[in-house]
C-alpha cells in the first residue's frame, strides 16, 4: 500500500531522555499526581543524547527475552477487540488473547495474570501520549511487591520460583507505524550502574518503583520500523532469574518512544496499548 513506502527504514540517529539524577544525591522520586505543596513534581532532570538506534526489520528472530529482555512476535491473528475504547472490553476480548501469546510464546510459563493496560494515542483529548523518556516500568522490589498484593496467600511460594513482568505493546494504527516508534536497549549491552531506581508516589500513599536509565555508549539501542498490528513486542520488566549470581540474564529493557527525524510532518499519531503481565514458571 503506498502508505508503507512513506515509513522510514534502517539505522537512525535520533535524540533521546535519559536519566540525569538529582543534584543532591538524593534518592530519585516522582509524584504520579499533584505533589503536596511546596514539592516539585520529580527530583530529577533529564539529559539528552543523540544516539544511534538499529532497525531489526528482516532479522526479528535474533533477538530474544533471555539474552536481550525483548521479543517480537510476528503474524498474530486480528484481535477480537476492534475499538479498544472501552476498558471492560479490553478486559473481556484482547487480555484472553494476551494471556495465551504469552503461555505460547515463553518457554515453561505455566501462569500469567494480566494486572493493568495503558492506551496512548496522538490525538487532543487523549489520557495519554508516546513516552520520551527511557525507562524500565518496574524493578525488582516493585515486581515483589505485585505479586504480594495479587497474591496474598501465596506470594510466598511464588516468590521461590521464576517470576516476571511481561509488556506486550503493540500499535493500534491501521496503516505501519510511522509516528514515535519504541525504542529497546538490548538488556545484555545495558549495566546494572546505569539503571536507577525512582520511587513513584501515589496520593493513596502507595509507592512504587521505576528504573530511569543512564546514558552509556556501550548501550545497543534498536527498534522495528513500519510495526503494524500484527506484531507484538514483548518488552521484560523484570525477570527473577536476573537475582541468581550465576546467571546471565540481566531481564530487564530499557524503552523509549521517540522521535524519528525522517517521519513525515502529516504522518498518523501514534495509537498503541501495552498490557502488563506477571507470568510464572517453569
Amino acid at each position: 500500500m503506498a502508505i508503507s513506502a512513506t515509513v522510514p527504514r534502517g539505522e537512525v540517529t535520533a535524540t533521546l531522555n535519559f536519566f540525569n539524577p538529582p543534584a543532591d544525591s538524593a534518592k530519585p522520586f516522582n509524584f504520579v499526581d499533584t505533589p503536596p505543596e511546596g514539592q516539585p513534581q520529580r527530583n530529577f532532570s533529564d539529559s539528552f543524547h543523540e544516539t544511534v538506534i538499529h532497525d531489526i526489520r528482516g532479522r526479528e528472530a535474533n533477538f530474544n527475552l533471555d539474552n536481550d529482555a525483548f521479543q517480537i512476535i510476528q503474524d498474530v491473528p486480528p484481535s477480537t477487540e476492534a475499538e479498544f475504547r472501552d476498558d471492560q472490553s479490553i478486559k473481556d476480548n484482547y487480555y484472553p488473547e494476551i494471556e495465551q501469546l504469552l503461555l505460547k510464546h515463553i518457554p515453561g510459563s505455566n501462569r500469567v495474570y494480566l494486572f493493568d493496560h495503558t492506551i496512548r494515542r496522538q490525538e487532543p483529548n487523549a489520557k495519554r501520549s508516546p513516552v520520551t523518556r527511557v525507562h524500565i516500568d518496574q524493578t525488582a522490589a516493585a515486581t515483589a511487591q505485585r505479586v504480594r498484593r495479587y497474591f496474598p496467600e501465596e506470594a510466598d511460594k511464588l516468590l521461590q520460583g521464576r517470576y516476571r513482568i511481561v509488556n506486550v505493546w503493540r500499535p493500534l494504527n491501521k496503516s505501519p507505524l510511522e509516528a514515535f516508534p519504541l525504542a529497546v536497549a538490548s538488556s545484555a549491552s545495558v549495566e546494572d550502574d546505569d539503571v536507577i531506581p525512582v520511587e513513584h508516589r501515589y496520593p493513596s500513599g502507595y509507592q512504587g518503583w521505576t528504573a530511569g536509565i543512564r546514558h552509556n555508549p556501550d548501550q545497543k539501542w534498536y527498534y522495528l520500523s513500519g510495526m503494524t498490528g500484527s506484531e507484538r513486542l514483548l518488552l521484560e520488566c523484570f525477570d527473577s532469574e536476573s537475582l541468581k549470581a550465576e546467571s546471565k540474564i540481566k531481564g530487564r529493557v530499557p524503552h523509549t518512544a521517540f522521535e524519528d527525524p525522517r517521519t513525515r510532518t502529516d504522518a498518523e499519531g501514534r495509537e498503541s496499548i501495552e498490557v502488563r503481565a506477571l507470568v510464572f514458571g517453569p
